[in-house]
């Protein structure tokens, strides 16, 4: 009878551990997902608790619906969406927010995919580490996850159906920060480079910045963040924040003003209303619209095909 018992209770400790381990999301099936590192990331800690969904009932929805906010991401990866038709070759990296806690994986990613493939672009997630692991310089843990996927996107670009010349990154809230560092800090790895894909350009050809932190310090009376630096040389960029950010638009207006100081093309889209963290769930504010415009700006810009 012990026997059994011991059985039975060595049983349950292990399903326990083995459920533990698993990650708290995983995509959808038929899309490929990649580690981003061969082992383990650079710099990563041991011992550190399991991936989490942090959502609880008491959360506010979003457009109605609950989001999922993934906490204690340790394992990086990149998962590949190809649009089932009218693949145009155009790509872009997508970076989901949350404040470098946790990130928005549905809200401000798989949905992002979604209407990414609707007007034939692939999308590559990124599910980067959190939390504590921005903005660089604080931490330099995210910018090496969003400078390591570039390159993995470029080296793979055959194999994906890509333009290696035409692969963007959109990013919400952190994540617009992440993909603005990542604009501006592209020349050389924060990382001992790892293999080909450590070779490969990690500039991205194009930007979405998508309601910003981190841009503007609160502090100094909303100067320029001094580590977030356009040049000339900084990818074309749309901007579009709504007025009454609890984050505050002046994120969208600093980074715009630099990129123009700098002669880099750019597109700024302001809304009166909106607040901060609507992802792409339609509500009747205006703000809700700017995919639409960014699928425009794309056209404008020739990622995407003239109409």
């Amino acid at each position: 009878m012990n026997k059994r018992i011991s059985f039975w209770m060595v049983l349950a400790i292990f399903s326990t551990n083995l459920v533990a381990q698993q990650p708290a999301w995983q995509p959808a099936p038929g899309h490929l997902t990649l580690p981003l590192w061969p082992g383990a990331a650079p710099g990563a800690p041991t011992n550190l608790p399991p991936e989490v969904d942090t959502t609880t009932p008491q959360l506010p929805l979003i457009a109605g619906r609950p989001i999922i906010r993934l906490g204690n991401v340790t394992t990086p990866t990149l998962t590949v969406y190809a649009p089932k038709a009218n693949n145009t070759g155009a790509a872009v990296v997508v970076l989901p927010g949350g404040g470098y806690q946790i990130l928005a994986i549905d809200l401000e990613g798989t949905e992002v995919c979604d209407w990414l493939n609707s007007i034939g672009v692939t999308c590559l997630l990124v599910k980067y580490r959190v939390p504590n692991t921005g903005p660089y310089p604080k931490s330099s843990a995210a910018l090496q996850d969003a400078q390591r996927a570039l390159g993995i996107v470029r080296e793979h670009a055959a194999e994906w159906q890509i333009d290696p010349h035409r692969i963007g990154v959109l990013g919400f809230s952190a994540g617009a920060h992440l993909a603005a560092a990542l604009s501006t800090h592209y020349d050389q790895r924060l990382y001992d480079p790892v293999d080909a894909a450590d070779k490969l350009s990690c500039r991205p050809d194009f930007a979405v910045i998508v309601y910003p932190g981190y841009l503007a310090i609160a502090d100094q009376g909303m100067a320029p963040n001094p580590e977030i630096h356009p040049t000339a040389d900084t990818p074309p960029s749309f901007i579009v924040q709504a007025e009454d950010d609890t984050v505050h638009v002046e994120n969208a207006i600093v980074y715009f003003t630099a990129l123009k100081n700098a002669k880099v093309p750019a597109e700024l889209h302001i809304y009166a209303q909106g607040g901060h963290g609507y992802g792409l769930r339609r509500t009747a504010l205006p703000v809700t619209t700017w995919p639409q415009s960014v699928e425009v700006w794309l056209h404008t810009i020739h990622v995407l095909p003239s109409q």
